[in-house]
């Protein structure tokens, strides 16, 4: 029992026992509480009836429908129901006062960690909870669901975590995977430059030895969780000879208070208000040989090893983000006057809303498939730049709907619409531009092999 209390936190917390649940160690039952733990009114707790057949999305009343989804089971039910109830009660009261800061609170991170919600997907064995890929996603869909995009939780678990599950030391994993599970630090990683985004061939910050020494010198930009990041991923150029730049780039482990390691101030974006963003500094940063991450100059083929990844999980929170928004509209039409009637009464509106549905199912559709070929490791790079280029595109064109079918009161931003609409537009933007993906995806197309 230590051990899983270690793991999860308090042995009873309720994302303790699903956990344990998910992860076949103890099948525990208990009966739900009925009530309704939710952000707004469209969201749904709903269970199935037919314990053999499980409904999709678009044949339930509610996209959010607990019980649904074939790729799911009744423990992820019980895993959803915790998340769910954990950005209701700590997340989406104070996410307001959060956009005005910035930033989230560490009080926040740390009850995540207690709470079991950071390193779903990180294996036991190197101190995570040991769920699977989907119980992360159920993560990242359930603060979708709640409008919040403030805690960095997903970047941190599922960008940052991976790297050092995958390519680190003993000693690094020992150093860094259990504070991070606990929430105690806060993961970011370095690729983009204010001269290299999407080309990550052409990044400029470099790292040159100096006897058993790296010494880091170089700035990044757009750097989610940079600001109240504690351990930083850094790209850099490790090998200014090689035949190309992708045969030159590695990877270091950059602590927050390393001298020369300076961050910049937030940036102010036009969405995703409450996750700070920052610029990252580094000046003659002197660094050990066990903050290298990986091998040396193995650092791009690393990045393109984890994209998929990061890819799918942009497209996740695109179609999470859809069936949030349709849900919304759908209870402000409803109740919505016009012309004597409310709006949902409209035959245009009936029409818009039957459109919207049918893409936002299609979009379900393959990203569960994605979902299923991820967790078998059949996800091939192609297949995920359809997914994000494709979900995230539909995500600002059913933002732009939704807030329109709000009228004037969705340029409000008091109006949640407002907020989702801002924060859908960076979307197609970063994990690589969505004209980037559909050149990889044309690749293939055009391909002799």
């Amino acid at each position: 029992m230590q051990t899983v209390k270690k793991l999860f936190g308090p042995k009873n917390s309720p994302l303790a026992e699903s956990l344990r649940c998910l992860r076949g160690k103890q099948h525990i039952r208990r009966k739900l509480d009925k009530t309704v733990y939710a952000q707004t009114r469209c969201i749904s707790t709903t269970q199935h009836v037919n314990k053999d057949f499980r409904p999709e999305v678009g044949q339930v009343n509610n996209l959010m429908d607990i019980g649904t989804r074939r790729i799911l089971d009744e423990d992820k039910d019980l895993f959803r129901e915790n998340v769910r109830r954990f950005f209701t009660e700590e997340v989406s009261p104070y996410h307001a006062q959060w956009e005005k800061d910035g930033q989230v609170s560490r009080e926040l991170w740390l009850k995540a960690g207690e709470q079991g919600l950071l390193g779903v997907n990180t294996p036991a064995e190197i101190g995570g909870i040991g769920g699977d890929f989907i119980d992360s996603m159920i993560v990242l869909e359930e603060q979708c669901y709640s409008n919040c995009s403030g805690p960095g939780f997903i970047l941190h678990s599922d960008v940052v975590m991976p790297y050092l599950r995958h390519f680190g030391t003993k000693e690094q994993l020992e150093k860094y995977i259990p504070d991070m599970v606990a929430g105690k630090k806060i993961g970011a990683i370095a690729m983009t430059e204010p001269g290299a985004g999407s080309d990550l061939q052409g990044i400029r910050t470099n790292a040159v030895k100096d006897g058993d020494d790296w010494i880091l010198n170089g700035s990044k930009v757009f750097i989610t969780n940079g600001f109240m990041s504690d351990v930083v991923i850094v790209v850099a150029v490790t090998n200014t000879e090689a035949k190309s730049k992708a045969h030159g780039i590695s990877l270091f482990l950059v602590d927050a208070g390393t001298p020369g390691f300076k961050k910049g101030k937030k940036l102010e974006k036009i969405g995703l208000k409450a996750q700070d963003t920052s610029e990252l500094f580094f000046e003659d940063v002197r660094l050990g040989p066990e903050s290298v991450l990986g091998e040396i100059n193995k650092g791009f083929y690393y990045l393109m090893m984890e994209l998929p990844q990061e890819r799918l999980m942009a497209a996740s929170i695109g179609q999470a983000a859809c069936e949030w928004m349709f849900e919304e509209t759908r209870a402000y039409i409803k109740q919505r006057k016009a012309f004597g009637k409310t709006i949902a009464d409209l035959q245009v509106t009936q029409h818009k809303m039957a459109e919207m549905k049918t893409e936002i199912c299609i979009g379900r559709a393959f990203i569960d498939q994605c979902y299923e070929l991820h967790s078998v490791k059949k996800l091939d790079s192609y297949t995920a730049s359809m997914a994000k280029y494709w979900n995230t595109d539909i995500q600002n064109k059913i933002a732009t709907q939704c807030l329109q079918l709000h009228g004037g009161w969705g340029y409000m931003l008091e109006y949640p619409i407002a907020r989702a609409f801002l924060d859908a537009r960076v979307q197609p933007i970063y994990t690589g531009t969505n004209e980037i993906m559909k050149e990889l995806i044309a690749r293939q197309i055009v391909s002799d092999k």
